[in-house]
C-alpha cells in the first residue's frame, strides 16, 4: 500500500498526527473520515484542502468516509469563531446537505470495492438518541476539565461560550465513537483547528470501549502574508459554479502569488513530486510566465469543474488580450461575460439608441464614454481600430446592425486594450 503519511508529509499537509498512526495505516486497510457541517449550500476551497486528505487516503488504498453534519450543523462548531453562529432552519440545512453531498461525489470514488468511499449523515444516529441517553452514553466519559482545556473552548471563554457550543466537541466525539463501532473507522482528519474536537473522539473511544483510534490534522491554508486563504474580493471562492463561475475560479488560482503557488500546488493537486519540482525549476527560470500558477489553475479548475470548463475559462481570459473570437464571446454565459469585463468602463443605454449609425452610437449615444465626437470615432474606425463584439467595424456611417450578447450587452473594443461594456435596457 502507498504510504499515506509520507505522501502528506512531502506535500506539507500534516500539522499534527497522533503517534502510531503511520504504523497502523501501513499494516491494514483503514477507514478514515472528515466531517463537513452544512453551514452553506456549497463547500469552498478551504474545504477542498480537507477533501484532498480523503482523496489521498483513498489513493493510498484506504477507505474514505465523508460525514455531512446534519445534526452538528444545527449547533455550529465554535472552533476558530469569535461569536456564536446563527442557527439555520431545518429546511436550509437539508438544502445545504444535498448540495454538499453532490459536490463530494465529484472527488471520491464510490465504486472501488473494499475502499469505496461513503457519505454518512450524523443526523441518522443522533435523531434516535434522547438527551438523557446521550448524557449517559457520552457525557459520563469526558470531564469538564478535559473539555475546558481545548483551545477552541479557551479562546472563547473571555467573550462567552454557550453550553450549546461547549457541547459541540462531545457531539463530534460521539460521531467518531459511533463510526468506530458501526463502520470500523479508526482515523479522523480535519484542519488544525479541529485537533481538540478530534482527540475528544479518540479519548471517548478509549474510555468508553478501551479502543484505539487516531487523529491527523492539516495546516489551515493561509497566504504568505498570514491572511486567510480562500477568499476573493467578492467573498468565499465556492465550488458551486453558480456561486463562483469557472472563469472566476480559474482566475483566482491564476493570480495567486509566486510565494503561495509552490505550496498550493502541493495541497490542491495530485501532481507528483517530480512533476511539481520540474514546474518549480521552470518557473524559477522565468517567473513572468507564471508556469506554476497556470499549472495550478488548470489542475484545480479541471478537477472541480471539468476540463471543458477549464478550456472555456482559458478562452474567456484571452478575450481581454485580443485573442478571443466572436464565437468565444457569444458562447459566454452572462455571469462569465460580466466577470471577464468586470473592471472595464460601462454605460447603460436605451434600446432606441441602437437605431442610429455606428459613429453616433460610439459617441453621443453612449454618453461620449467611448469617443467624444463622431469625427474621432470615424478616424479610429477608418484606421481599423474599432470592434463591436469582436467584429471589426469597416464603415462608421453604416447603421448599427449588431447582435446583442445575452440579448442585452455589447462589447466595444477601441485599440488593442481598451474595452467598454454597453448594457442595453
Amino acid at each position: 500500500m502507498k504510504n499515506f503519511i509520507e505522501e502528506l508529509r512531502w506535500r506539507g499537509m500534516i500539522h499534527d498526527v497522533m503517534p502510531g498512526t503511520e504504523e497502523y495505516l501501513s499494516k491494514q486497510l483503514t477507514a478514515g473520515y472528515i466531517g463537513f457541517d452544512p453551514t452553506a449550500v456549497s463547500l469552498h476551497i478551504g474545504n477542498l484542502a480537507t477533501i484532498m486528505l480523503l482523496k489521498h487516503l483513498q489513493l493510498a488504498g484506504h477507505k474514505p468516509i465523508a460525514l455531512v453534519g446534519g445534526a452538528t450543523g444545527m449547533i455550529g462548531d465554535p472552533s476558530g469563531r469569535t461569536a456564536e453562529r446563527e442557527f439555520l432552519s431545518e429546511e436550509t440545512l437539508k438544502r445545504n446537505q444535498l448540495g454538499i453531498k453532490k459536490q463530494l461525489e465529484k472527488f471520491l470514488d464510490f465504486h472501488s470495492g473494499a475502499n469505496a468511499a461513503e457519505i454518512v449523515n450524523n443526523y441518522d444516529w443522533f435523531r434516535n438518541i434522547n438527551f438523557l441517553e446521550f448524557l449517559r452514553e457520552a457525557g459520563k466519559h469526558l470531564t469538564v476539565n478535559y473539555m475546558m482545556a481545548k483551545e477552541s473552548v479557551k479562546k472563547r471563554l473571555e467573550v462567552g461560550l454557550t453550553f450549546t457550543e461547549f457541547s459541540y466537541q462531545l457531539l463530534q466525539g460521539f460521531d467518531f465513537y459511533y463510526l468506530y463501532k458501526h463502520k470500523n473507522v479508526r482515523l479522523q482528519m480535519g484542519g488544525s483547528d479541529q485537533w481538540g474536537n478530534i482527540t475528544a473522539g479518540t479519548e471517548l473511544i478509549r474510555r468508553k470501549d478501551g479502543g484505539e483510534a487516531f487523529a491527523l490534522t492539516a495546516p489551515l491554508i493561509t497566504k504568505s502574508d498570514g491572511t486567510k486563504f480562500g477568499k476573493s474580493e467578492g467573498g468565499n471562492v465556492w465550488l458551486d459554479a453558480s456561486l463562483t463561475s469557472p472563469y472566476q475560479f480559474y482566475q483566482f488560482w491564476l493570480n495567486v502569488s509566486d510565494e503561495d503557488a509552490s505550496r498550493l500546488i502541493r495541497v490542491y493537486t495530485l501532481l507528483d513530486k517530480v512533476s511539481i519540482e520540474t514546474l518549480e525549476a521552470e518557473h524559477a527560470q522565468a517567473p513572468h510566465t507564471r508556469v506554476l500558477q497556470k499549472a495550478l489553475a488548470k489542475e484545480v479548475t479541471s478537477m472541480v469543474h471539468s476540463e471543458e470548463e477549464y478550456e472555456k475559462a482559458v478562452e474567456a481570459s484571452e478575450i481581454l488580450f485580443g485573442k478571443g473570437t466572436t464565437e468565444t464571446l457569444q458562447s459566454l454565459d452572462e455571469n462569465t461575460l460580466l466577470a471577464v469585463f468586470e473592471g472595464v468602463p460601462q454605460v447603460e443605454i436605451k434600446k432606441e439608441a441602437l437605431q442610429t449609425d455606428i459613429a453616433s452610437f460610439l459617441s453621443s449615444h453612449t454618453q461620449s464614454l467611448i469617443f467624444s465626437s463622431k469625427g474621432e470615432a470615424r478616424r479610429m474606425v477608418s484606421g481599423g481600430g474599432v470592434s463591436i463584439n469582436k467584429v471589426k467595424i469597416e464603415n462608421a456611417d453604416e447603421a448599427m446592425n449588431v447582435e446583442l450578447l445575452q440579448d442585452k450587452y455589447l462589447i466595444v473594443q477601441k485599440g488593442r486594450r481598451n474595452y467598454y461594456l454597453v448594457r442595453v435596457v
